[in-house]
């Protein structure tokens, strides 16, 4: 697979920020979930979001919070394999599969993006796509044809050093790259589920969100 080239003149993909959910939720029974009428908005919105793009992407780049490393690292292998990364949920969930091919030449043009805006990268073979990209991608683009790559977060979760990457790798953006911060605002799963089910009329308050 090339690397991606320049598209259209004029043309520049977007970047967008989406919510991924609790988990495999897309693919499990509607019974499982605590709150499916959400989960059913947020499978809407997912299902428009190639259409965002200008024109079909020539790659995906996806950064999750899901995966930090010590310094930045791109996955570089050029088949992909599945990283279930997630527990206690139906045993169907770990047999989903989306077999997106990578691109070793764009994980190699991003490390040298990176590198020549002194931001130290490196490459990982043997990564495969965790929940953070596989869970919203496979209800985005069920066809697996456009090469997708995900990209880590620091381990130090600097947001100066986040900014100064996201700078370095703009340029990819009017080369087809369509780029994709994936994640929510929140990740407390314990709190989160043990609201919907007792409901938005039990009067709770969160002594975190009132701080906030």
């Amino acid at each position: 697979m090339r690397a991606p080239s320049k598209v259209e003149p004029g043309l520049k993909m977007p970047v967008v920020y989406l919510p991924h959910g609790g988990g495999p939720w897309p693919f499990m029974q509607d019974s499982v979930l605590a709150n499916a009428r959400m989960y059913a908005k947020m499978t809407e919105y997912l299902e428009a979001l190639p259409n965002v793009a200008p024109t079909e992407p020539e790659a995906i780049l996806v950064i999750s919070a899901h995966w930090e490393e010590r310094e930045a690292t791109v996955m570089s292998a050029p088949n992909p394999t599945m990283l279930y990364d997630y527990s206690g949920f139906p045993p169907e969930t770990y047999e989903i599969v989306w077999p997106a091919p990578g691109c070793p030449e764009l994980a190699l043009a991003i490390i040298e993006l990176l590198e020549d805006a002194g931001i130290g990268c490196s490459a990982d073979g043997k990564r495969g796509f965790h929940h953070g990209a596989f869970v919203p991608l496979k209800v985005a683009y069920p066809e697996p044809f456009i090469p997708t790559l995900q990209l880590s977060l620091r381990g130090d979760l600097d947001p100066r050093a986040h900014v100064e990457m996201g700078q370095a790798l703009a340029p990819l953006r009017e080369r087809g790259v369509f780029m994709i911060g994936s994640g929510m605002s929140y990740h407390n799963m314990q709190q989160l589920m043990g609201s919907m089910r007792r409901g938005p009329n039990s009067g709770e308050v969160i002594e975190n969100s009132v701080a906030f």
